[in-house]
């Protein structure tokens, strides 16, 4: 997040003759390009992109649409000698591209529902109880991936660890011929790049978006980071500096659960930034 991937990826694109696939699902949303820091027009004219703004915004798009989505694009591209640069942050729909779809059931609203209106200290006493690794391996203060790790014991009467554990085995060998790069910045920088792109997408029409959509908006949309600091907004519960400092944070947070995810996959390769790119030999230095 802010990190300056989709810029590195045109780079590469250039240099590599690749064409660039979008695996931010919320870049995929239609009338959203500012508040998910979508590539601009601009940028997307400079080489070919693919699966931005192609999705109506009432629509859900769960990792195994986004795959299904995103695997003929992918072959397509291959099918003509060009190089699938696959580009974004979404970890859960990435890893359902590259390890294929998990046995982890999907949500269920009903369930969903009534987990939403109990409390997290409830929540938090049934999740240790079923499943303690899960438990563990959990941020229990963020109160969606509390209730998505009960909700998936509870539908798969399984552990959740278990599930988890069982698919990262199964397909440890599908990434061996895959070569990914994720961007690191130092902490000073990566928050003020953040607090940059914050204040612009407040600037720049992110609100207006929201006000557009949020009548209609999927779940999946609005998970967007920033899409329910902008409604406490619109809704006058925050000030629009209230709102930038809800926006920095959830983002800042976000990018931390981007980092600890990709370290665990063991075919992506940090590059600490900023670093130049060799367009000649198509590497880093």
């Amino acid at each position: 997040m802010a990190s300056g991937k989709s810029a590195l990826a045109i780079s590469l694109a250039k240099e590599l003759d690749g064409e660039i696939v979008n695996a931010d699902v919320h870049q995929a949303y239609r009338g959203l390009g500012i508040l998910s820091a979508a590539p601009s027009a601009e940028s997307q004219a400079m080489v070919p992109h693919h699966l931005y703004g192609v999705l109506d915004p009432m629509e859900v798009c769960e990792a195994t649409a986004y795959r299904a989505l995103a695997l003929p694009i992918i072959e397509e591209i291959q099918s003509r000698g060009k190089l699938p640069i696959i580009t974004g942050g979404t970890g859960l729909y990435l890893k359902f591209l590259t390890h294929g779809p998990s046995s982890i059931p999907e949500g269920d609203p009903a369930l969903r529902t009534t987990l939403e209106a109990r409390s997290d200290e409830d929540l938090i006493a049934e999740l240790k109880t079923r499943d303690p690794e899960g438990a563990e391996a959990t941020d229990l203060k963020n109160r969606r991936y509390l209730i998505r790790a009960l909700e998936i014991c509870l539908l798969s009467g399984q552990k959740m660890s278990v599930l988890k554990a069982d698919w990262n085995q199964k397909s440890a060998g599908i990434t061996q011929g895959l070569r990914g790069l994720y961007l690191l910045w130092e902490n000073e920088n990566l928050k003020q790049r953040i607090s940059s792109r914050s204040m612009q997408i407040l600037e720049k029409g992110g609100i207006q978006e929201v006000a557009a959509l949020r009548a209609t908006a999927s779940a999946t949309c609005r998970k967007i980071i920033g899409f329910s600091e902008i409604e406490e907004h619109l809704d006058e519960k925050l000030t629009l500096k209230g709102c930038h400092k809800g926006l920095h944070t959830s983002t800042r947070r976000y990018a931390k659960r981007q980092r600890a995810w990709m370290k665990k996959e063991a075919w992506l390769e940090d590059i600490k930034c900023p670093i130049p790119f060799d367009a000649k030999v198509g590497s880093f230095r």
